[in-house]
């Protein structure tokens, strides 16, 4: 039967809305809290590498991983530079951290439990299951509205219906169908927090976190919550989900015990070098006041310094926690850092080689260096630059930065084809392929064909993204 051009208007504009009532809260589906308001997608995210951070959460997920029977190289952990307390799985084989998370949680197995329960939404294969969940209701979506639309059409032909009633006849079956799908995420969820207290179980670790954390969820919308439809959303609440886990947590034969001290040290320093980068000065000396002699409130405050304070004084602070640390390879790069950001690469080439040989794995780091060795212009320096910097390409093919970096060090040599193969690199990293074949072709012509950089040049050139289902 063939609608007015009224009813087709009226189609469409439902649908629009049911797409949009069945995809909201599902962007993020498994993220371990729901976002306040729309969820932020993977593409475009503010993301921040620090070997530091990045060393210490792979350190916090190995033993989850082998709980879970999961390959630690197959999972990506991302930073996120967002304040709020969020971590969620993009597909199977990537958690996204936000840095909020990390630094609002005062011990290890707070943080431990949030990426306990994101490996369960990983295990349990949750985000496949949601697509087919979601394409499901997009199909009962469009069947139900146009079920509804028939009915709306015939009673505004015959006028026994106004319009509002019509619109209600269409959309309710819409909202049923957003509910299912939400109350589906909820059991989601409660099954990823019941295997996150498997794998602490099976690591012989504590659940006290996870529970710590929800109960700072339940507090922080204590006022609010009286007005939330708990069954409008994508997430149990947080009174819920301490009632469900509690019982089971307190369970466990490892429910009172505690983090190692050398773990709660080092994740101490890595909230307090958060702070230093991302809280103003004055932020970090309120919380980090002078008085404050701990290891971790002079790393904030060092940091703070070099940001906003004369090199000298930010050098002499750091040079006292070298003095208290000596074989902490990341008070090294902190110094070289704040002499390469400010102009003093020479000075930096020291201490990002001390830095490197105390973490000969700490890929950004060597990048560091193989920038400090380019910029510094010693002798010898560009050739030894391009050794690092090939070095970490190698070990980390996802570094666009290290490739942007080598570069302009084959630049510095005259090397063009290597110069614009590695630019090809550095865009496909980035997920720019056009631009990465663009360059990849003109390198190509710089090398003898077969040869390994022109292979290299080639692959990118005729690479073809995979399209999304």
């Amino acid at each position: 039967m063939a609608l007015s051009a009224a009813a087709r208007h009226f189609a469409v504009r439902a649908f629009r809305r049911a797409a949009v009532l069945l995809t909201a809260g599902a962007v993020a589906a498994s993220g371990l809290v729901p976002p306040p308001a729309a969820a932020q997608t993977p593409k475009g995210l503010p993301i921040i590498h620090d070997a530091e951070i990045e060393t210490l959460l792979r350190d916090y997920m190995r033993p989850i991983f082998q709980a879970a029977g999961i390959n630690e190289g197959v999972v990506e952990i991302t930073l996120i530079n967002s304040r709020d307390f969020n971590a969620f799985v993009a597909d199977g084989r990537r958690i996204f951290v936000n840095v909020g998370a990390l630094m609002d949680s005062k011990t290890p197995n707070e943080i431990i439990g949030v990426l306990a329960h994101e490996t369960g939404h990983i295990t349990g294969g949750h985000l496949a299951r949601l697509r087919q969940r979601l394409e499901q209701a997009q199909t009962l979506s469009i069947v139900a509205m146009l079920l509804g639309l028939g009915g709306a059409a015939a009673a505004m032909a015959t006028r026994s219906a106004d319009g509002g009633a019509a619109m209600g006849a269409v959309l309710a079956p819409q909202e049923a169908i957003r509910r299912s799908l939400l109350s589906y995420q909820r059991g989601e969820e409660n099954a990823a927090d019941r295997a996150a207290v498997s794998f602490l179980n099976k690591s012989g670790q504590s659940a006290k976190g996870m529970l710590t954390t929800f109960k700072r969820f339940d507090s922080q919308i204590a006022f609010s919550k009286q007005f939330i439809d708990p069954y409008a959303q994508s997430h149990p609440m947080p009174a819920d989900r301490i009632a469900s886990l509690e019982e089971l947590a307190k369970k466990s034969p490892y429910f009172d015990k505690l983090d190692p001290p050398a773990l709660q040290a080092r994740h101490d320093l890595m909230r307090a070098k958060l702070f230093g980068f991302v809280d103003t000065p004055q932020g970090v000396g309120r919380r980090y006041p002078p008085s404050d002699t701990s290891l971790p409130a002079r790393y904030a405050r060092a940091i703070a310094s070099y940001r906003s304070a004369p090199l000298a004084g930010a050098i002499e602070q750091i040079d006292g926690l070298i003095a208290s640390q000596p074989n902490n390879p990341y008070f090294h790069e902190l110094k070289g850092q704040a002499y390469l950001e400010n102009g003093k690469p020479a000075q930096a080439v020291p201490e990002l080689r001390k830095a490197v040989s105390l973490a000969p794995n700490a890929q950004l780091i060597r990048t560091m260096l193989g920038e400090a060795l380019t910029a510094s212009g010693g002798k010898g320096a560009t050739g030894d630059a391009i050794s690092e910097l090939t070095r970490a390409t190698a070990r980390d093919s996802r570094n666009a930065d290290a490739f942007r970096k080598l570069a302009i060090a084959y630049a510095q040599k005259n090397r063009i084809p290597e110069a614009d193969l590695a630019s090809a690199q550095a865009a496909f990293a980035d997920g720019d392929y056009g631009t990465a074949r663009q360059i990849a072709n003109r390198a190509k012509k710089g090398f003898k064909q077969g040869t390994p950089n022109w292979l290299k040049a080639d692959d990118i050139a005729s690479y073809t993204p995979p399209k999304d289902n």
